[in-house]
C-alpha cells in the first residue's frame, strides 16, 4: 500500500481507514474525513477501506471518494451522483440502482461489480475495467466461498448511461436493454458483449471493438460507427434511424393515418380504414391525442414516440416496437399487443381493460408473451386483460388493477 506521506509502503492497518462490514453515519463520516487527509497528503490521513461494507442506499453525492476500496460492498441504491471515484477499487461491488450520474469512474476497477438498473447518465467511466470478476471472502468456518449477487457479475442490464464516457474501457459481457444514448465508446473493447435491445442513439463507437457482439434489436440512429469492428456481430432487427417519409401506395403516411381518423370519426362513411403491417410510424413523432380505434398496424415501429391519450381501442398492435414510447393514458382498450416489446413504455393511467362490443360481450386486451421491462403501468387499468407469459420484470404496477387479469404465477 503506497502512503503518499512518506512515498513508500506501508502496512495495510497503518495505510487503510479500515470500516466495518456494518457501520453507522458517524464511524463513515470519520473514514470519510481520514481518506480526504490521505488524498491531500496530510497528516492522520488513511485511504478509506469498505469492503465488505453495507453502504446500501447512503447519501455520498459529490465526495471526492479518488482510489477508495469498496470491494465486494454493498452499495445497492447508494446516491453517488457526482461523486469523484477515480481509480477506486469496486471489485465485485453491488451497484444495484445506484446513481451514478456524473460520477467520475475513469479507470476504476469495476470488474465483477453488478451494475444492474444503475443510472450512469453522463458518468465518465473511461479506461475503466468492467469485465467479469469474482471475489472470494473468508466464512466464519475458515472456507472461503464466492461472493455473488442476484444477477451475473458484471450486468450492466437496464442500465441508463446516457452520455456516458466509455472511451477505451474494458466493458461488460452483458449490457441488455441498458441505455447508452449519446455514450462516447471510442475504442471500448466490447469483444462478445451482449447489447441486445440496447439504446445506441447518437452514441460515439468509432474505432470500438464489437466482434461477435450481439446487437440484436439495438437502437442505432444516429450512431458514429467509424473504423469499429464488427465482425461476426448479429444486428438481427437493429433500429436504425428512420426515414424521412414514408409512403403506402404511394400515399404518404400522414395521410393514409388521417384516412383512418376520418373512417373512426365518421363511424365509416368517410374516410378509409388502414392496414399497415410493418410501418415505421417515427416520421411522424407524435400520435398523442389521435383516434385511430381498429387501427391494423402489426410489426410496426412506434419506437420513443409521443402517444399519450391516443384512442386506439381494438387495435392490432401485436409484434409492434413501443420502446420508451408515452401512452400515457391512452386508450387500448381490447387491443391485441402480443409479443409487442414495451419496455421503459410510459403506460401510467392508460385503459387496458375489456372493449365492450355488446351487451354482455367484450374483447380482452391481450399482452401474451409482451416485454414490458421497466414500463410504467401506475394508476394504470388492466382489468382482466392477458398477461400470459408477459415479461414484466421490473415493471412499475403501484395503483395497476389487475382485477381478474391472467397473469402467469
Amino acid at each position: 500500500m503506497f502512503d503518499r506521506r512518506r512515498g513508500g509502503a506501508t502496512s495495510s492497518m497503518s495505510a487503510m481507514s479500515v470500516l466495518p462490514k456494518s457501520l453507522d453515519s458517524r464511524a463513515l463520516q470519520a473514514g470519510i474525513a481520514a481518506h480526504q487527509r490521505y488524498l491531500a497528503g496530510r497528516a492522520g490521513g488513511r485511504r478509506l477501506a469498505a469492503a465488505h461494507a453495507d453502504l446500501s442506499h447512503c447519501a455520498l453525492e459529490g465526495l471526492d471518494l479518488r482510489e477508495a476500496d469498496f470491494s465486494g460492498a454493498n452499495l445497492r441504491g447508494a446516491m453517488l451522483a457526482r461523486a469523484q471515484l477515480g481509480k477506486a477499487a469496486l471489485f465485485g461491488a453491488d451497484l444495484t440502482d445506484a446513481d451514478l450520474r456524473g460520477a467520475d469512474l475513469s479507470h476504476a476497477d469495476l470488474r465483477g461489480a453488478c451494475l444492474r438498473g444503475a443510472n450512469l447518465a453522463g458518468a465518465d467511466l473511461s479506461a475503466c475495467d468492467l469485465r467479469e470478476g469474482q471475489i472470494a471472502v473468508q466464512a466464519r468456518n475458515q472456507a472461503f466461498r464466492i461472493l455473488r449477487h442476484d444477477r451475473h457479475a458484471g450486468d450492466l442490464d437496464y442500465a441508463v448511461m446516457s452520455g456516458a464516457n466509455l472511451a477505451g474501457a474494458s466493458v461488460p459481457v452483458d449490457m441488455t436493454e441498458a441505455n447508452l444514448a449519446g455514450a462516447l465508446m471510442v475504442g471500448a473493447r466490447m469483444s462478445r458483449a451482449v447489447l441486445d435491445g440496447a439504446d445506441l442513439s447518437g452514441a460515439d463507437i468509432g474505432g470500438a471493438d464489437l466482434s461477435g457482439a450481439s446487437m440484436r434489436r439495438s437502437v442505432l440512429s444516429g450512431v458514429r460507427l467509424d473504423a469499429a469492428n464488427l465482425d461476426g456481430s448479429d444486428l438481427a432487427g437493429a433500429l436504425r434511424a428512420p426515414p424521412m417519409i414514408v409512403y403506402i401506395d404511394d400515399v404518404a403516411l400522414d395521410d393514409v393515418v388521417d384516412r383512418h381518423e376520418l373512417f373512426c370519426d365518421s363511424q365509416g362513411a368517410r374516410g378509409l380504414a388502414a392496414r399497415l403491417d410493418e410501418v415505421d410510424f417515427r416520421p411522424m413523432r407524435r400520435l398523442a391525442g389521435r383516434r385511430l380505434t381498429g387501427l391494423k398496424a402489426p410489426g410496426s415501429i412506434f419506437f420513443g414516440m409521443d402517444m399519450q391519450d391516443a384512442c386506439l381501442q381494438g387495435a392490432d398492435l401485436s409484434l409492434c416496437d413501443f420502446r420508451g414510447a408515452n401512452l400515457r393514458g391512452a386508450d387500448l382498450r381490447g387491443t391485441k399487443l402480443c409479443g409487442a416489446q414495451m419496455n421503459r413504455a410510459d403506460l401510467r393511467g392508460a385503459q387496458l381493460g375489456p372493449l365492450t362490443i355488446s351487451a354482455g360481450r367484450f374483447i380482452r386486451t391481450d399482452l401474451t408473451r409482451a416485454v414490458l421491462r421497466q414500463a410504467d403501468l401506475r394508476g394504470a387499468s388492466a382489468r382482466r386483460a392477458r398477461f400470459l407469459e408477459a415479461d414484466l420484470a421490473n415493471a412499475r404496477l403501484d395503483g395497476c388493477d389487475l382485477t381478474g387479469a391472467e397473469l402467469e404465477v
